[in-house]
């Protein structure tokens, strides 16, 4: 986050900062129906180009994090959002502005269970809303990989590909890849330290 933004920030009081973040993720996670990816995607659109309180690369780095995070994806990258944003206070912010919708439409949905389920006009608007989802994802996916190469690092692009490969091709495990990826970036960033401190 570049200093302007950081003084943007500074400029709102507290309260207001917690009123944008509990009313920006209440209404993501309101409008978010296929899976903690779409949200990702929300999140970095609202928060990363709309808002400007996140950068490009700290968005990636939080999305690392909450996909290697037990839990939801979606509660999981709304606590860092709000941790990255009000630390503490922000992530319980976070994480209860993300619950709060699922909670209430599940509820409503579950005392009307019954009728919902044999209903053609329901089923009709679930199958339009997978579509929809569907292209959510691939502009998530399309976004994280175009910025994987905004790197030049030749070592993340070689994991990207090779993670890829083993999920689709041999259906290794995501924990699994999530856990060696860890590791990589710990050896590497090792690695890095080091040469600097050789220099």
């Amino acid at each position: 986050m570049n200093q302007a933004e950081d003084n943007k920030l500074e400029q709102m009081s507290a309260a207001q900062i917690y009123w944008q973040l509990f009313k920006n993720i209440f209404i993501l996670s309101s409008c978010t129906f296929g899976g903690g990816f779409v949200i990702i995607g929300m999140v970095k659109k609202t928060f990363v180009e709309k808002l400007r309180w996140i950068s490009e690369e700290e968005m990636l780095d939080m999305t690392a994090i909450a996909q290697s995070a037990p839990g939801a994806l979606g509660v999981n990258i709304a606590i860092v959002t709000g941790y990255r944003i009000r630390g503490i206070m922000g992530a319980l912010t976070g994480a209860f502005a993300a619950v709060l919708p699922p909670l209430i439409i599940i509820s409503v949905i579950s005392v009307f269970y019954n009728q919902f389920k044999d209903n053609n006009v329901i089923a009709i608007m679930l199958q339009v809303m997978r579509a929809g989802v569907a292209a959510v994802i691939c502009d998530v996916v399309f976004t994280l990989v175009a910025n994987i190469f905004k790197t030049k690092n030749i070592l993340w692009i070689i994991v990207m590909a090779a993670a890829f490969m083993t999920t689709v091709f041999w259906n290794v495990s995501a924990v699994i890849i999530i856990l060696i990826c860890g590791v990589i970036g710990y050896v590497y960033s090792l690695i890095t330290e080091r040469r600097k401190e050789a220099k």
